[in-house]
């Protein structure tokens, strides 16, 4: 892989629901994510996706079969394909995502 840059500014925004949006690039079989989602968001659909991440702003539940874990600006998170589905604090949050392509 070669060194570069990624300016997310100069990204595009995607919406694929009501209340989330991302920008995304990818590279080499990695895929690098910047989510927003609205205050109060919350997935219907259960993932079961790998993510590495960070909480860049706000805070999210992200809620798995037998449990719930928040999530804070600050806090990092590895997700290694459990079922899982976000929600998001009443302040909204921003999340940076390093996903496999």
């Amino acid at each position: 892989m070669k060194t570069a840059r990624i300016d997310f500014d100069t990204l595009p925004w995607t919406q694929p629901a009501d209340g989330l949006r991302f920008k995304s690039t990818e590279r080499d079989g990695r895929r690098l994510r910047l989510l927003e989602f609205a205050p109060s968001f919350g997935e219907s659909e259960w993932c079961q996706k790998s993510h590495a991440g960070y909480v860049v702003a706000g805070e999210l539940e992200i809620e798995f079969a037998d449990r719930a874990e928040r999530f804070a600006a600050g806090d990092a998170l590895l997700i290694e394909g459990d079922p899982h589905r976000a929600k998001a604090g009443s302040e909204g949050a921003q999340l940076f995502l390093v996903e496999d392509a």
